[in-house]
């Protein structure tokens, strides 16, 4: 990433950031959950959707969290 792209990311992240938030809790991962739910009904499988990287990482988010704080239904 050039020096002007990442000062772009600079300037555009506090409007971003709420959207890619580690969640740390319960509720912040419902409210990724809910995003994810709204990209997905928005983007669906379209790979080229300009919303889909914006997608994989909420789920990769979820996920995570998901692996540390879910437990497995035994």
């Amino acid at each position: 990433m050039s020096t002007a792209q990442l000062n772009k990311a600079f300037a555009v992240w506090p409007q971003v950031e709420p959207a890619l938030r580690v969640p740390h809790n319960d509720r912040e991962y419902r409210q990724l959950v809910k995003q994810l739910d709204r990209l997905i009904d928005e983007v669906g499988e379209d790979e080229k959707h300009p919303l889909a990287s914006m997608m994989e990482v909420i789920g990769v988010l979820i996920e995570k969290y998901e692996d540390e704080h879910v437990a497995e239904l035994a």
